[in-house]
């Protein structure tokens, strides 16, 4: 089994993408950052799924100290973005050169990262911005069932699922949304 980083956005995304890595020969070490996640309660919630996640594939998990403020810098002018604009491609970035710096840290020669299983990612997007970093492992989580995959791997386990992708700029154009 080869060694990688995976960068989890939150425990129902990692499900799936455990599964598929190890298929591929992959045996994962999980990573949770996520500066870009508000409020700082909600970043707990799902590291506390992600937990669930790791206990249930016996698998590590690396906790990257939470800086928010450090993020909104990366994001800065981009508050009005529409979601999957500009500023999704700036929190990507961020999220994978956070871990890009993790998998170097450890020595570990792969990383790669569990947003592509959203339906409401662009893996294109991803695996663009993944390209600067050789060690980047482009795989789309979501095909060949993998999104319906981690639904019930997610009702399995009983783990806490959000609503929005987790930075305050989606949660307030989902909220003005809502009747």
């Amino acid at each position: 089994m080869n060694a990688l980083l995976l960068h989890c956005c939150c425990g129902p995304c990692s499900t799936s993408s455990i599964e598929k890595l190890r298929e591929l020969g992959y045996e994962p070490t999980l990573f949770f950052g996520n500066s870009n996640i508000f409020p700082p309660e909600e970043a707990v919630k799902r590291f506390k799924a992600l937990q669930v996640v790791a206990d249930h594939f016996s698998l590590n998990i690396v906790h990257h100290p939470y800086n928010h403020s450090n993020w909104l810098e990366t994001v800065k002018g981009h508050a009005q973005d529409p979601e999957g604009g500009e500023r999704c491609a700036l929190c990507f970035a961020y999220n994978l050169r956070e871990a890009a710096r993790e998998a170097s840290h450890l020595k570990i020669p792969f990383f790669t990262t569990t947003l592509t299983v959203s339906p409401h990612k662009k893996s294109p997007m991803i695996f663009k911005i993944g390209k600067h970093w050789h060690e980047f492992v482009a795989i789309d989580f979501k095909k060949k069932g993998g999104f319906q995959r981690s639904l019930e791997l997610s009702r399995m386990l009983d783990l806490y699922r959000q609503d929005y992708c987790g930075c305050e700029f989606s949660r307030r154009a989902k909220e003005d949304s809502q009747p």
